[in-house]
């Protein structure tokens, strides 16, 4: 393939975009990338400013600064061509209220020019129990399921998906989880935001976390996972922890780890863990009167970075 075919060129690039809204700016010169035939997640906290990013590559919102390029068009200038080559699942809506599952399913289809099966969508995605039921009577997870349909029946490029197994119970879950390393297989382009952290570090090639508008970290999940040999320990306590624990831990374990509160009753400590830090641990708590539930000690996960970086919960 030739170096310059503009099939190698990224599927999604935002330079320096900037959104604002009154005094509060959401999206503060923000720069990424989406490699094609990958899954690409966008995680980050609520307010982050991640859907704004989003919905100006989708088209929904123009860039108040910097530029935003989709599949290498403009996605309000150029929307007429871009629109047949994505699809968008949104995390509600889209449909409309009375409408059966299917007949929404099949009037979608009839928009694009070489629809993928309904039928086999149908099949897929566990709808025919519910195929002649109205949007509004569908579950949660129904609902996603169907907007996921919604979202792929066009045979898109490149789709955008939100929280898409919001709502859903473990098999619905592990299926749209196959569909979408599927699709990835056969060369579409995925962009992912997600509340399940779990589900970004199984199905995602590239994360990118946003906070305050920023990106302060991207990589695979295995860069922000493993860089540095980085070990966690999450300690859960009974009661909850004294006003200042945070930083009295981190002032007795001293630089080179990070302490960071998960909830009135859990820290995350991050760095290089080994038995002296379990001991220093272990000793402040036997100072302060905490009596620990558990102390757990391994590899971080990306909800653990993700804390680490935000110094929040993701939501």
């Amino acid at each position: 393939m030739p170096a310059d075919d503009p099939s190698d060129d990224p599927a999604v690039v935002v330079e320096d975009l900037r959104m604002a809204y009154g005094g509060t700016v959401a999206v503060d010169d923000l720069s990424l990338t989406v490699a094609r035939r990958s899954v690409t997640a966008v995680l980050g906290p609520n307010g982050a400013g991640k859907t704004t990013t989003l919905e100006t590559c989708e088209g929904y919102r123009a860039p108040q600064g910097g530029r935003v390029r989709v599949l290498g068009l403009d996605p309000r200038r150029d929307r007429r061509a871009l629109l047949p080559r994505i699809g968008v699942m949104l995390q509600s809506g889209g449909a409309w209220s009375g409408v059966r599952a299917t007949e929404m399913l099949r009037h979608v289809a009839s928009l694009h020019a070489h629809p993928l099966p309904v039928d086999l969508l149908v099949e897929r995605l566990g709808l025919g129990d519910c195929g002649r039921t109205p949007y509004r009577r569908l579950s949660g997870g129904q609902q996603q399921r169907l907007s996921l349909a919604m979202a792929v029946v066009g045979r898109p490029e490149l789709i955008f998906v939100d929280e898409p197994t919001a709502g859903m119970d473990p098999a619905a879950r592990r299926t749209t989880w196959e569909l979408l390393e599927e699709l990835r297989a056969d060369g579409v382009t995925i962009v992912l935001t997600t509340h399940y952290l779990d589900e970004a570090e199984r199905l995602a090639d590239t994360v990118h976390i946003i906070d305050r508008g920023r990106l302060i970290a991207s990589g695979t999940p295995f860069e922000l996972t493993r860089s540095r040999g980085q070990t966690s320990i999450r300690l859960v306590v009974t009661e909850p922890f004294p006003a200042g624990a945070p930083a009295s831990l981190q002032t007795a374990l001293g630089p080179g780890t990070h302490v960071a509160p998960v909830n009135d009753h859990s820290l995350l400590i991050t760095g290089p863990a080994d038995a002296s830090t379990l001991a220093t641990v272990s000793a402040w708590c036997e100072e302060h009167g905490v009596l620990p539930e558990s102390l757990t000690l391994g590899q971080r996960t990306l909800e653990d970075v993700f804390l680490q970086l935000t110094g929040r919960e993701i939501a």
